[in-house]
């Protein structure tokens, strides 16, 4: 249940042509507290509910909790939710033992593209692809949760 990633910046859009799998996503945060953030999220046709716990002092860790819902039950939360949907399409691309997360942001995150690895530990090594760029690890404004409060394209 703890949850360890890094995150970067995307320099080009090679990933795509990488990509083994890629999957619509519309999130909305019912509680965006910075002890713990609650989201709900639809990923193609499958509904989820996750509650995060606040992250260690470097962001590399935190508390992760999900479980699955109807599709039907996320439509109905997200109308609860508060302002500020999150769009975005995930790219999953495979590199060496890892699966980096690529996510490519619309509406008002458009323009913005960032990468997560998760890890087994906090000094795990890793392959870093050619189109990784500066690493935002931490970086609370990278978080879903602060786009959707803080969009890209106001910054």
């Amino acid at each position: 249940m703890i949850e360890i990633e890094r995150k970067f910046l995307v320099n080009s859009n090679r990933y795509k042509t990488e990509a083994f799998k890629s999957t619509r996503i519309i999130q909305g945060f019912l509680n965006t507290h910075k002890e713990r953030t609650v989201r709900v999220r639809l990923k193609g046709d499958m509904g989820f509910i996750t509650v995060k716990g606040a992250s260690t002092h470097d962001g590399l860790s935190r508390f992760e909790w999900e479980k699955s819902l109807l599709k039907e039950e996320v439509e109905a939360l997200l109308k609860l939710c508060e302002p500020g949907i999150i769009d975005k399409t995930r790219y999953e691309v495979n590199v060496g033992n890892h699966i980096f997360e690529v996510d490519e942001f619309y509406g008002e995150n458009d323009g913005l593209v960032v990468a997560e690895v998760e890890l087994n530990s906090e000094n795990e090594t890793f392959l870093k692809p050619d189109w990784l760029g500066e690493e935002v690890t931490g970086a609370i404004k990278y978080y879903n949760s602060q786009l959707s409060k803080k969009p890209f394209k106001t910054w």
